[in-house]
């Protein structure tokens, strides 16, 4: 079952099946009510007509045996006096119920001056006097007055051989002769019955068939709007067997969700194969820049094992120092690319700036207490790779400012070199880039230095860009939100 249900495309249809059928049930339901309360309610109403005639020719004094209305074929008539006595009934009557009266042949009927004699009578007196005190706590009517409104049962009866479902309606009159009586009438639930039965039929037959209709139709449309996601599905699946993340997968042409799902997988490959070719490009440079010092330093090596006397001990330690740092600075990009985060400890810029100007020459420091968030060795790193440029290419002054700019802290790292043309001012921070004419591993370093101090400006909070110098060389600003601002938190 987990299997037969498992694509969002069955569990769509089965849910939006469920949800028809239950509407389609409850409506339904309310429809088969409906028909079944009105028809019934209008077979009352013929049944109240037919008690309301009856009832009239008794108020106007028409013997019982002259009532037209018993002679009606399909309105079983009943006509009681108040002590449920049954005075008349429907000629072909054979059975009822529902009447409270089940009786179907009449008593016998007395003449008027039977009726008239026994009124007469002391005894009748006082039965009418205990019948009008009864009646003073029902509805009072007048000699020859009809009650208002009628009161409804459901039974059967028997006419004529035929037994079938009835609405009856009971009418009170009082009449002149007979006191109050009750007109019981029926009218026929046949057409009521039929009607709900052929409404149900339909119902049966053409429910299914329509829920038929809908599951297909679902499953039709949601396998058309799911099609682009097995597109991308599929060429997901190829991407990830060739590793060849120069392909992208299939935007349809909406402007739905699936489209800006397949928008958002061609910006994740795209992204991905710009890191993966990042990467390829920083080993290869890696590479390229671990191989010459190494291969110098085997060079040396074996050459002082066969002539211990030629030696060049400086240069050996020259190309092991420049390994060593080439290492470290390899290692810290390692760590930044993995989302190492600084620590959140206050540094003071001004006191860091004097550090690590005070082993070097020309370095003029002017510098104002400032205090970031952050890791007082990176942030030191950063200021240790500047200062490591402007040695390269200054003449002779390299300026070091300090300054607190609205919410941020400004370093600033001058020269009086050839500065950096505005052509190669954001290249200059790519790794293992070097603008130097001969591209001297020995003066231009590896081209880590400002990579990896931009990468952790970035991981600060801050910027790092390169411009022009007052003094004509290049200036490079650091800017870091100050400690405690809303921005003093690491970027990942």
């Amino acid at each position: 079952m987990s299997r037969l249900f498992g694509s969002v495309r069955s569990r769509a249809t089965l849910g939006a099946t469920l949800v028809v059928a239950v509407a389609l049930v409850a409506a339904g339901t309310a429809l088969l009510l409906s028909l079944r309360a009105n028809l019934t309610g209008e077979a009352g109403t013929r049944a109240e007509r037919s008690a309301q005639a009856v009832a009239s020719e008794l108020a106007a004094r028409t013997p019982l045996g002259k009532l037209s209305g018993l002679d009606a074929e399909d309105t079983p008539v009943q006509i009681v006096d108040e002590d449920g006595v049954l005075l008349a009934a429907s000629e072909d009557l054979e059975r009822i119920s529902g009447t409270g009266t089940s009786e179907v042949t009449p008593a016998p009927i007395r003449s008027e001056e039977e009726g008239r004699d026994d009124r007469d009578g002391p005894d009748h007196r006082d039965d009418d006097r205990d019948d009008r005190d009864d009646r003073d706590d029902d509805e009072s009517l007048e000699p020859g007055e009809i009650a208002q409104g009628a009161s409804y049962t459901n039974g059967t009866a028997t006419v004529d051989g035929d037994t079938e479902d009835y609405r009856f309606a009971a009418v009170e009159v009082e009449t002149p002769d007979r006191g109050r009586l009750t007109v019981h009438a029926g009218a026929p639930l046949a057409a009521e019955h039929s009607a709900v039965g052929t409404a149900l039929t339909a119902m049966l037959i053409g429910f299914p068939l329509l829920l038929g209709v809908v599951a297909g139709v679902t499953w039709l449309v949601t396998g058309r709007a799911l099609r682009p996601v097995e597109g991308i599905r599929r060429e997901m699946a190829a991407i990830t067997a060739s590793e060849d993340l120069r392909r992208r997968v299939p935007e349809p042409a909406t402007h739905d969700e699936v489209a800006r799902l397949a928008r958002t997988t061609n910006a994740t490959l795209a992204a991905l194969e710009t890191s993966v070719e990042r990467q390829r490009r920083f080993v290869a440079d890696a590479s390229h820049e671990l191989r010459s010092p190494i291969a110098s330093l085997r060079t040396q090596l074996e050459v002082a094992a066969a002539h211990p006397e030629l030696l060049d001990l400086e240069g050996a330690v020259e190309d092991t120092v420049r390994l060593q740092n080439l290492a470290a600075d390899l290692l810290l990009l390692a760590r930044l690319d993995a989302g190492e985060r600084p620590a959140g400890t206050r540094v003071d810029l001004a006191a860091l700036a004097r550090e690590e100007a005070a082993e070097r020459r020309c370095v003029t420091v002017e510098a104002e207490p400032v205090e970031v968030s952050g890791s007082r060795g990176q942030l030191g790193r950063v200021l240790a790779n500047l200062l490591d440029n402007a040695e390269r290419h200054a003449r002779e002054r390299i300026t070091v400012t300090v300054r607190r700019e609205g919410g941020e802290a400004v370093v600033g790292v001058a020269d009086d070199g050839e500065g950096v043309a505005e052509a190669d001012r954001e290249r200059i921070f790519e790794r293992f880039v070097r603008l130097d004419a001969a591209r001297s591993r020995d003066d231009g370093g590896a081209g880590l230095g400002l990579a990896i101090a931009r990468d952790v400006a970035v991981r600060h909070g801050g910027t790092l860009t390169a411009g022009a110098a007052p003094a004509g060389g290049a200036l490079f600003e650091l800017r870091l939100p100050l400690a405690g601002s809303d921005r003093g938190t690491a970027r990942p």
